[in-house]
């Protein structure tokens, strides 16, 4: 795997992006997120697959599928970013390892390899973030991450299922894939989660015109197994490009209170996950980077 670029900030992010042996291209991200340093908390982000098969309508990183990555390449990632930051070996009080970048990673078994090989070396203070849209066919594999999470990650593993809409219709839209409908995300996060372990998260990238029912989410998930995290939208090209528009604005968190309250009313704890709006710049959202290359 070799290095071609590197953007960014290291105070807060670095975008990286390599190409791999057979010529593939794959971006991966380090970041810390301010006032912490990366002395405590270090967050890792790394492609599980060269681009992606799902195509998100907002995402960057979508479309382009080549292969997945092996277990190995994975781990390339972690070592150049390891490499880059801590050449004296890994030293912070959270060490946050996300599979989000480019890939599904249900769809890659590779990655349940990587993560037991994770597993077995026992980094002190690693945390896991593994997100999904959810595929029709991600049942198996979420029931051997369970597993693989129960031996070498119990309490130290998030899943996440990014629904983005409670409207099958307009999530279909937004995930052209076919995808687990919301009763069956319910049940297998249930299934998922043990007492102890971190809850399981909703993710909603808050658009325009994308309906968010609390009520449904309320009847269907509960606040014990299940938090709310809601996200603005990237401004991406595949966004621009299918004329989708933000729900909120970012630098004004008061215009997203109402269902932000809405929400705890329920009885749901809600993460209002707004980064540093100079990520937008170095292009350590959802792809941009490797996008912008592109272009």
């Amino acid at each position: 795997m070799k290095i071609l670029s590197e953007q960014g900030n290291p105070d807060l992010a670095r975008v990286f992006i390599a190409e791999l042996d057979d010529g593939h291209k794959i971006e991966f991200v380090e970041s810390i997120q301010p006032p912490r340093t990366k002395q405590e908390k270090w967050v890792n982000v790394i492609s599980t697959m060269v681009g992606c098969p799902v195509a998100c309508k907002m995402c960057d990183a979508g479309g382009g599928f080549a292969r997945h990555l092996t277990a190995g390449e994975m781990h390339q990632q972690l070592s150049i970013l390891t490499r880059e930051t801590f050449p004296g070996g890994i030293s912070t009080k959270m060490w946050k390892v996300q599979l989000a970048r480019m890939g599904e990673p249900t769809l890659n078994p590779a990655v349940l390899e990587f993560l037991r090989q994770l597993a077995d070396m026992q980094h002190e203070n690693l945390v896991i973030s593994l997100s999904t849209v959810g595929p029709a066919n991600c049942a198996p594999f979420i029931q051997e991450l369970k597993k693989i999470k129960d031996a070498g990650f119990a309490g130290k593993f998030q899943l996440q299922f990014s629904i983005h809409s409670t409207d099958d219709e307009a999530r279909h839209r937004l995930i052209p894939i076919k995808s687990l409908i919301l009763p069956e995300i319910a049940a297998l996060g249930r299934q998922f989660r043990n007492p102890g372990d971190k809850k399981i998260t909703l993710n909603f990238i808050v658009m325009k015109d994308v309906p968010i029912d609390t009520e449904r989410i309320a009847k269907l998930f509960d606040g014990e197994n299940f938090l709310i995290k809601l996200t603005p939208l990237n401004p991406t090209y595949r966004a621009s490009y299918f004329k989708i528009h933000p729900g909120f604005d970012p630098e004004k968190p008061e215009t997203i209170q109402k269902l932000i309250s809405e929400f705890e009313t329920k009885g749901f704890e809600v993460i209002l996950s707004i980064g540093e709006m100079e990520e937008n710049q170095i292009g350590s959202n959802c792809g941009q980077y490797l996008e912008r290359l592109r272009t």
